[in-house]
């Protein structure tokens, strides 16, 4: 792409974003909080699992989408957000793991027995963390072994795992690949971030460059679907250095490349470090309009490339390669149960949220109980509106699958706002599908936002412009 029409292109939606920060769509400061659950994983109330589970039916098919979480890591990247521990936990069988793993098992066992199943039936899984592979060849063997006795997979569409660099490419690493392609596995996601070594140190990552390309070749030659992260907007980033790696990585000829804004407070169950950084050295921060421009560049260069927007945030060339977990679970929004510290089950009409805390979990498990202590069972308004918001940020709102959900018409759930949205450029209508315009979908976060209830907005009334696109404007 020529240089001028790129900076045209970011120069264009730099304005967008001034002019929509001046409607009240976005914060005053153009603080960013992402729209990754509805409500936020931040704001939902204490419950039990009989409040929550008491009158549950599983799906007439009998399937699930099914999450595993794994949280250890060698260090703390200072930008997440979650609980975790460290140590080097991918060398011997160590008992922190073994303890973890145990917990784990038992947690399967008691969902299966408040279910009245004998085994999960799966439609898609995926395996996150923390880092997963951080596990010893033994442990991830007995962990993929003991998952396997509890889950049928024999319908299962995709198995998703979440990699990092350095668990791929040490001593073991050949031995992790052959054991999680041997039970099926077949799509990777490497949280790669940077592929500059100066940015990794800054963000405390465990790898360099040179590791994270080696840990990608590795993939390629056993054949996984691929799909590798990176961080924009971070302390220290340069426009120009960011244009330089979005093209280094399109010339890596992964499958899909996906892309984080960095996120400075909490969307999860822990304040990252980046909080206090961002306070102490704020002339390290790219400014929010960099951050803007870093995005639309990045938007750029991949189409250039033949990456294109599939998921959102995700970029692939082939629209067929997509991780059929997060489809499953925020577009189609069928059934999806997660197991493990902090892991989340979002069922069709209500959710649960696991406990933060290790000790907790550990004690709940012992107690023969499961390990929730948040969650919602949603009432028509709430499901009115999670309906909505998960499809509309990650792909298009299937009018006849929202019927179904929420059960009225799209067209009859939030009319006015709709049409406002549409007015200012946001949102159209697409036959059986509604969904965001180009620009909204640069902005998706904050446009989803706008359907949220009140009292789950992210920001105050007064930290936006009070123009017609204040969320806060439809309970005036």
């Amino acid at each position: 792409m020529q240089k001028t029409s790129l900076q045209d292109t970011m120069d264009s939606r730099v304005k967008d974003f001034e002019v929509l920060r001046e409607l009240g769509l976005i914060e005053k400061t153009g603080d960013f909080f992402p729209s990754v659950h509805y409500p936020p994983i931040t704001m939902y109330p204490e419950a039990e699992e009989e409040a929550l589970l008491g009158d549950y039916v599983i799906p007439a098919d009998g399937l699930f989408d099914i999450y595993l979480h794994l949280p250890f890591c060698e260090q703390r990247c200072l930008f997440c957000h979650y609980p975790v521990k460290f140590g080097k936990f991918g060398d011997t069988v160590c008992g922190e793991t073994e303890q973890y793993l145990d917990a784990l098992e038992r947690e399967m066992d008691l969902f299966r027995n408040r279910l009245g199943v004998e085994k999960f039936q799966a439609r898609s899984i995926l395996v996150g963390g923390g880092t997963p592979t951080l596990l010893a060849p033994v442990q991830l063997q007995r962990m993929l072994e003991s998952f396997k006795r509890r889950v049928d997979c024999s319908r299962m569409t995709q198995f998703n795992f979440d990699v990092d660099p350095g668990t791929l490419t040490d001593q073991h690493g050949q031995e992790r690949l052959a054991i999680m392609r041997d039970h099926g596995v077949e799509r990777l996601t490497i949280g790669v971030q940077s592929l500059d070594d100066e940015i990794l140190r800054k963000m405390h990552r465990p790898h360099d460059t040179q590791t994270a390309l080696k840990a990608i070749e590795v993939c390629q030659e056993h054949g996984f679907q691929l799909n590798i992260e990176f961080i924009f907007g971070y302390p220290g980033q340069t426009l120009q250095a960011w244009e330089d790696l979005v093209e280094r990585a399109c010339r890596l000829g992964v499958d899909e490349i996906q892309l984080y804004r960095l996120k400075i407070e909490a969307y999860g169950d822990a304040q990252g470090p980046i909080q206090k950084i961002a306070s102490l050295r704020p002339q390290e921060m790219p400014s929010v309009e960099t951050a803007i421009r870093m995005k639309q560049t990045a938007i750029e260069i991949l189409g250039s490339h033949g990456y294109l927007e599939n998921l959102r945030r995700v970029f692939s060339k082939d629209p067929d390669k997509y991780s059929h977990y997060a489809h499953n679970q925020c577009c189609m929004q069928y059934d999806q149960l997660g197991f493990g510290l902090t892991a989340f089950s979002s069922l069709r009409d209500r959710f649960l949220l696991n406990t933060q805390s290790f000790e907790d979990y550990y004690r709940r498990i012992e107690e023969g109980r499961l390990p929730v202590n948040r969650g919602l069972k949603r009432n028509d308004e709430e499901q009115r509106r999670w309906a909505l918001v998960l499809p509309l940020k990650n792909r298009d709102v299937d009018k006849r699958q929202y019927k179904h959900l929420a059960g009225v018409d799209f067209s009859d759930a939030f009319p006015q706002l709709w049409n406002r949205l549409e007015s200012y450029g946001l949102v159209a209508d697409k036959g059986e599908f509604a969904g965001l315009t180009a620009k909204g979908a640069f902005f998706a976060d904050e446009v989803c936002h706008q359907f949220h209830a009140e009292q789950f907005i992210p920001f105050k009334k007064d930290e936006y412009a009070d123009g017609p696109l204040n969320p806060y404007r439809s309970f005036i």
